[in-house]
């Protein structure tokens, strides 16, 4: 049976949001979403659609900006992006059952509507026309919304088809997509095409879904490997995945990762101090999921003036844990090895590797695991105490040094005011 799908994508939903709450009309008032207390590099969140129509990028900097255009600067406000989107899911659910919505991002939702087109006998069209009209006299956020006989299709719709649409309205069948979009330029409007992709298909004279269609597909596994399989259905229009099967998906192999971009070049002590307290913090949130690792992967970029390399490393324990007086020594033996002691980093990424549930681990016989219950009670305990009272409620000694960001982060939801 063919299934239909829509896909409703939030416009400029940061911006959108702010311009809601301040009584303003996105289409036609300049705002941006940009923490102004930092550099000019700092990047936009969110630009309104007055400010792309003015030829401004999406995701641009604040310098990058035409002095001549005058525009209001909203801090991002992170918590409320968060309520908005829950009220707004709530709208969907007046519609759709939560068993046929997959929330795609914070700003977009699939949703299996085969079922439900009969019942309030309306097309897919028109059933999208009411939701996003819902979304607008309730909240005042203004949405597209892409149709499609499969989840891929219907992401094309939103992406490229509804943007020229009146309506802000795209709909594709696997017909239509080959007629319609098979010699559509550049194919990095495609989702998955990134500019990586599109590049190694230049390099054998394939510049549209057509071209890739009718390309020889020895070609293509030789550049792409497996994901060939993938590019060539794409370029005919399928997709067999279903909205069940996304939700139903279980994955072998699981991790924990954190990750913060500086706000200048930290040299190798005080980069020492902030990969601990990054690592303390991962270690609490798997306490509290009750998860453990025996392995760690750490990862710095450098300044980007240096063009150096990324340090990149990984480092196992004797025994499954989530116990910082395990893994933050792990953790600080690597970098040490890996970190360049001349170099600024800018950014860091720690990641808990085959993360499994507490039950699974045992102790060794080399393990005190006296001396490590004790240290899990205190880890509780400091749960406990940030739970009931906030993040910043207890702290260790190495978050009040003068180069520590973890009460600042405690502060951040996605690295961005709350």
């Amino acid at each position: 049976m063919m299934r239909t799908y829509i896909c409703i994508d939030l416009k400029s939903f940061y911006a959108s949001v702010e311009c809601a709450e301040r009584g303003l009309d996105a289409m036609t008032t300049n705002l941006v979403v940009a923490d102004m207390s930092r550099t000019e590099k700092t990047i936009c969140l969110a630009i309104t659609p007055a400010m792309k129509r003015l030829g401004i990028h999406n995701r641009c900097r604040i310098f990058e900006i035409p002095k001549n255009v005058s525009y209001i600067a909203a801090t991002p406000r992170m918590q409320l992006y968060i309520d908005y989107a829950a009220r707004i899911y709530e709208i969907y659910l007046k519609y759709i059952s939560k068993d046929d919505i997959y929330v795609y991002s914070i700003d977009e939702a699939f949703m299996d509507v085969t079922d439900y087109l009969h019942m309030y006998r309306m097309t897919a069209r028109e059933l999208g026309q009411k939701i996003i009209g819902d979304i607008y006299a309730s909240l005042k956020i203004r949405a597209t919304c892409g149709i499609g006989t499969n989840l891929y299709l219907t992401k094309i719709a939103l992406d490229i088809s509804a943007k020229h649409s009146p309506d802000f309205i795209g709909e594709l069948t696997e017909q239509s997509y080959c007629e319609t979009l098979w010699d559509h330029r550049p194919l990095t409007d495609f989702w998955r095409i990134g500019p990586g992709t599109a590049r190694r298909l230049e390099t054998v004279g394939i510049y549209t879904m057509r071209e890739i269609a009718e390309a020889d597909e020895d070609t293509l596994y030789r550049l792409f490997g497996k994901d060939a399989e993938l590019l060539i259905d794409h370029a005919f229009g399928r997709e067999p995945v279903t909205i069940r099967q996304v939700k139903d998906y279980k994955p072998t192999v699981n991790s924990l990762t954190s990750g913060q971009v500086l706000s200048c070049d930290y040299h190798f002590d005080d980069a020492k101090l902030i990969v601990k307290e990054m690592t303390d913090l991962l270690c609490l949130d798997m306490v509290e999921k009750g998860l453990v690792t025996k392995s760690l992967t750490l990862h710095m970029g450098y300044s980007n003036r240096l063009g150096m390399k990324a340090a990149h490393g990984t480092i196992d324990v004797p025994d499954e844990t989530n116990s910082d007086m395990v893994l933050i020594p792990a953790i600080t033996q690597l970098f040490e090895q890996i970190a360049d002691r001349q170099c600024g980093i800018r950014r860091v990424v720690i990641t808990a590797n085959h993360v499994v549930p507490e039950e699974f681990h045992q102790y060794s016989f080399f393990t005190d695991a006296e001396e490590l219950a004790k240290n899990r009670r205190i880890q509780k305990a400091v749960l406990s105490i940030k739970n009931k009272y906030g993040k910043n409620a207890i702290l260790k000694g190495m978050n009040l040094e003068q180069n520590a960001t973890t009460r600042e982060r405690n502060a951040q939801i996605g690295g961005h005011r709350a």
